[in-house]
């Protein structure tokens, strides 16, 4: 976003109003290419009150922007711009193949102001420690709240893809893993029934087979990930969470030995309920 700046003088001004737009991604400064806030950061504190050149990337088209900086009661040249470059996240691997390479989440990691989504360079998958989960209740999908460790022990793989069908990447600690994993066939949309299916989650840590019910299927459902209805119906799962909460992303769905999908989406007004996305989805990447 934009934002005021109280200048020298004592008046309100926001240079960047109305020229840069929430969802800019800046690429460029002064002919200088962009790599990271940082990078911008030091460019803005080098500013001498000249007007200076932003190269944005927006709607898939460079756009040059010309800024006048503004110079602020404390005596340093501002823009008036809330940036990021970064987005971080719990979420699930719902498959690995036998190329190492994975899927998770079963649909994208989008921006929290614009909600649109992140176009990524690269990103790390690490290894999370789920400390408590809060129930889903109506009006409230609820979550797992979890510690993530930044470091090299903790890193699992890396991230390569942020699409509308999921994050696809690398698994690197390929041992430790697939210590006790089975290889699972994969069904086609057609064979997917209505009525009892599972789902595997890491709610209390390790990871267990819940009980739930495929309640509708949608072919050509508007959004990708949404193709399959599903609702909790597992005693132990409804008393730990409610139903589908956040941090669900991509827990595995099966049905009949094979692995038909990935949790998606919880029904804010019934946690019980929720969404999928077909796994041919995601192995589309």
């Amino acid at each position: 976003d934009t934002g005021e700046i109280l200048s020298e003088e004592g008046t309100t001004e926001e240079p960047a109003k109305d020229v840069v737009k929430p969802g800019d991604y800046i690429v460029a400064f002064n002919s200088q290419v962009i790599h990271s806030k940082r990078e911008l950061i030091e460019d803005i504190r080098a500013l001498d009150g000249e007007d200076v050149e932003v190269e944005v990337l927006r709607n898939d088209k460079i756009i040059p922007l010309t800024l006048t900086p503004v110079k602020d009661v404390q005596g340093a040249y501002k823009l008036g711009i809330w940036v990021r470059d970064n987005a971080q996240g719990i979420g699930t691997v719902t498959y690995i193949t036998e190329d190492h390479s994975y899927g998770a989440l079963g649909h994208g990691i989008h921006d929290v102001d614009t909600n649109e989504l992140l176009e990524i360079t690269e990103g790390t998958l690490y290894e999370t420690s789920i400390q408590h989960v809060k129930k889903g209740q109506s009006g409230d999908p609820g979550g797992f709240e979890g510690i993530i460790t930044y470091n090299n022990y903790n890193i699992l793989g890396t991230i390569s893809q942020n699409t509308e069908e999921g994050i696809f990447g690398k698994i690197n600690r390929v041992d430790q893993v697939l210590s006790d994993a089975r290889p699972c066939l994969t069904a086609s949309k057609n064979e997917i029934e209505l009525g009892p299916a599972t789902i595997r989650c890491a709610v209390g840590g390790t990871v267990k087979e819940y009980s739930i019910r495929i309640i509708g299927l949608d072919y050509y459902a508007k959004e990708v990930n949404k193709g399959i209805m599903i609702q909790v119906d597992d005693p132990e799962l409804l008393a730990a969470t409610g139903g589908i909460v956040q941090g669900m992303s991509g827990c595995p769905i099966l049905q009949n030995g094979k692995l038909i999908g990935a949790v998606t989406h919880v029904l804010v007004n019934d946690p019980t309920k929720g969404y999928g996305i077909f796994i041919e989805e995601m192995l589309a990447h």
